[in-house]
C-alpha cells in the first residue's frame, strides 16, 4: 500500500482505540524501551503526545528518562518551513499546544540537532525495512538528516509492521529501530 493509503488506515485504527487501551499500549511500550541497550546516552529527543490524535502516551518515556538523569529535548514546529527547533526540557519549560494541538515548548534553551543522541519518532505505520508513514509534512525527514549519522532513530508504534510500503521518497530518512506493545523490529 502507499503512504497516503497507509496513513489513512492508520488514522482510522488508532482514532478506535479508547484512552484505557492508548494508557495500557503506551505503558507496554515503555517496558519494551526499558530492554533495550539505548541507555547510556545523554540526550534524548521525545515528542509530547497529540491526544487529540490518540498518539501513543509518551509520559511513561519522560518518567523513564527523568528517573536517568538524561537530557530531554522537545521540539517547536514551524509550519511555515516544516522545521523543528528543539529545546531542552526543564522545570521551567513553559509547555502549551499550538493551533494543531501539538504541545511544545513556549522558549527554553535551543538544542543543536548534532547534539541527539536517541530520538523517540512518532508515526502512523511502518514497514520490516523500516520505512516509516507519518502526517506527511516531512518536520522528522529534514530534523533527522540534521542529526548525527550514529544517532539512534526509534519509532513508536501501537501496530505492528507492514511488509512494505510503496513509494517511499529519496529523502525519507528509515528508523534504526521500532517499538510497539508486542515486538522490537530492529532494522
Amino acid at each position: 500500500m502507499t503512504k497516503s493509503e497507509l496513513r489513512k488506515i492508520y488514522k482510522q485504527k488508532r482514532q478506535a482505540l479508547s484512552s484505557e487501551t492508548i494508557d495500557n499500549l503506551s505503558f507496554q511500550i515503555a517496558n519494551n524501551l526499558l530492554q533495550l541497550a539505548i541507555w547510556d546516552f545523554s540526550y534524548y529527543h521525545i515528542f509530547l503526545s497529540i491526544t487529540e490524535q490518540k498518539e501513543i502516551n509518551t509520559d511513561y518515556i519522560l518518567s523513564i528518562l527523568s528517573g536517568k538523569d538524561k537530557h530531554i529535548i522537545v521540539s517547536k514546529s514551524d509550519f511555515s518551513t516544516t522545521n523543528l527547533s528543539h529545546f531542552l526540557l526543564t522545570d521551567a519549560t513553559l509547555i502549551k499546544k499550538n493551533k494543531y494541538h501539538i504541545p511544545e515548548p513556549v522558549d527554553g534553551i535551543p538544542i543543536a540537532s548534532n547534539l541527539i543522541n536517541v530520538v523517540f519518532i512518532p508515526l502512523l505505520a511502518f514497514d520490516k525495512q523500516g520505512h516509516r508513514v507519518g502526517y506527511g509534512k516531512g518536520f522528522y525527514d529534514s530534523f533527522l538528516k540534521d542529526c548525527k549519522p550514529e544517532t539512534l532513530k526509534i519509532g513508536l508504534s501501537f501496530f505492528e509492521a507492514e511488509n512494505h510500503i510503496e513509494g517511499i521518497f529519496e529523502n525519507d530518512v528509515p528508523l534504526d529501530i521500532c517499538v510497539t506493545p508486542n515486538k522490537t523490529y530492529q532494522f
